[in-house]
């Protein structure tokens, strides 16, 4: 038993080790500044019967109760937890109650804003802030908001005459906020402050990146800002440095895909590719591969652009045009360090598919990702890049298609039903309009979406020797499909259908991230 437990005991005080509901905190939250909870390890949960609830590691600290007691003008009880158990609690508490963006608006349209604010201190917490300048608070608010609802990105967007800041939840973009026009040079300016980009250039795209903390939690910004004809364009991409590496079970595959994954990772030599388009998760699966083949028995080094995550017992190395170092260079320097297992984080070019065929065909497992819509195509696409199909037969082990379809809000979705046009549309067997199948709705929970959340769907292709033989042969990539269907190949539409009839997702969504032509049609 832990001291502070056994100190609550002997004060008769209640303990927890679960962390309780931050939505009434949240409101309360918004009396008592965040420091002083931080400093005291001390923050309100509830009221009830007249009575203040307080959280704390520190129960007698009577100081800090008392002062507590005289802002929320109540008779305190107090409830004791360990240290991080009641910072987490602070942390989301006060995320929850730091507000929506729209309510600085009023703040932002006042005539008195020519000038903004001091640049802030990079790595700051933005849940400590108190800076007073509306643009500033109106900026650290957005961020906040982006942070909370898990949006990817942030888009401030001029046009002739509207300003628009949408961001993009779930692949989806959506418009938060309309700010009136002529706040623009000030938002833009100062994320350009906080970029360290220059706020006098405004002809020339620029990049740059932003470190911040919020609710405690690492957030890398990259910014990019773009000329165009009513004024510069603003793009912010999220990432959360502090999130946690996602395990290969948790990417949506089903056993057998899972089985035939892990019996390919565990090769010793070869080329494994995942390929899709941009923003269909192939990083996420790239980390999660990776963290499985893992160990202290293997030397695994990257080379990558940029580089995501911080991987404990990987090499990790950074693209860096400017000084010449690229993909081929990277990976030849690579070879030169004894590597088990190579990552290229994406094969783009004659030189650096030829580096990884070889390095495949020495005696290296090599994972790298390709842009292409689907499985086959990444065979053809190796041989538009110029490698020799021969080479491609030799080497090539796997290729994973996949994309990224929303999962439906399980708190608002609704049961519904297929007619017998659809499908047949999607040669489905009539078997299948038994089981139950659902829409989206829409609610507070998922910003009326009827989404929640996003998770994979896959085609997994085994290069087996009647592909290698279709692959020499010269075969288009929808030969080399039809071949691989015929070999018991499940489709991304397959693998989609699949989740709408697990009640993961909907039917107008499989439909809206596969190809317009349904698999059966591919011979």
């Amino acid at each position: 038993m832990s001291d502070l437990k056994l100190l609550s005991e002997k004060l008769e005080l209640s303990y927890i080790d679960t962390l309780p509901s931050p939505e009434e905190a949240a409101e309360l939250a918004k009396k008592l500044p965040i420091g002083f909870a931080r400093k005291n390890e001390m923050t309100p949960i509830k009221v009830l019967d007249g009575r203040l609830y307080l959280l704390t590691s520190r129960p007698l600290d009577h100081h800090a109760v008392n002062d507590i007691a005289k802002i929320y003008q109540l008779p305190v009880s107090i409830t004791v937890a360990s240290p991080i158990l009641v910072t987490e609690f602070i942390n989301r508490a006060y995320e929850i109650s730091s507000g929506d963006v729209s309510e600085f608006m009023s703040e932002v349209e006042s005539p008195s804003l020519e000038s903004i604010a001091h640049e802030l201190e990079t790595s700051i917490d933005l849940l400590d802030t108190d800076e007073e300048a509306p643009i500033v608070r109106l900026l650290n608010s957005l961020l906040q908001q982006a942070i909370k609802e898990k949006a990817s990105d942030v888009h401030i967007e001029i046009y002739a005459d509207s300003l628009a800041v949408r961001m993009r939840v779930d692949g989806l973009l959506y418009t938060v906020l309309s700010p009136p026009k002529r706040i623009h040079p000030q938002i833009v300016s100062r994320v350009k402050i906080m970029a360290g980009l220059d706020i006098a250039e405004k002809r020339l795209p620029q990049d740059g990146r932003i470190s911040l903390k919020t609710a405690g939690r690492e957030i890398d910004v990259r910014v990019s800002t773009i000329p165009t004809t009513f004024g510069e364009r603003v793009v912010m991409r999220l990432l959360d440095k502090s999130r946690n590496l996602i395990n290969l079970d948790q990417l949506g595959m089903d056993s057998a895909q899972m089985t035939a994954m892990e019996r390919i990772l565990s090769l010793s030599n070869g080329i494994v590719l995942i390929t899709g388009p941009t923003g269909s998760g192939k990083t996420t699966t790239l980390y999660s591969v990776l963290g499985g083949i893992n160990s202290e028995e293997k030397n695994v080094i990257t080379v990558e652009d940029p580089v995501e995550y911080q991987v404990r017992g990987i090499g990790q190395m950074q693209v860096n045009q400017q000084i010449g170092l690229n993909f081929a260079d990277g990976l030849r320097s690579i070879l030169r360090q004894d590597p088990d297992v190579i990552m290229v984080g994406e094969i783009r070019d004659t030189e650096t598919a030829s580096i990884a065929v070889q390095a495949s065909l020495t005696g290296h497992l090599v994972l790298s990702t390709l842009h292409t819509n689907d499985s086959a195509g990444a065979l053809t696409r190796l041989v538009d890049i110029g490698v020799e199909p021969f080479l491609i037969a030799s080497s090539l082990e796997a290729i994973l298609a996949q994309r990224l379809v929303r999962i439906l809000c399980k708190n608002c979705r609704e049961e519904t039903t297929l007619e017998s046009a659809e499908l047949k549309s999607l040669g489905i067997d009539n078997l299948f309009i038994t089981q139950k199948i659902y829409k989206a709705a829409g609610c507070k929970e998922c910003m009326n979406s009827g989404y929640k959340g996003r998770t994979g769907i896959f085609e997994y292709l085994p290069v087996t020797d009647s592909i290698r033989s279709l692959v020499i042969k010269g075969a288009e990539s929808n030969q080399i499909m039809g071949r691989a269907i015929a070999d018991g190949m499940k489709t991304l539409r397959d693998d989609g259908l699949r989740k709408m009839f697990e009640g993961a997702t909907t039917l107008d969504e499989v439909l809206r991230v596969t190809d317009e032509n349904p698999a059966e049609e591919i011979v």
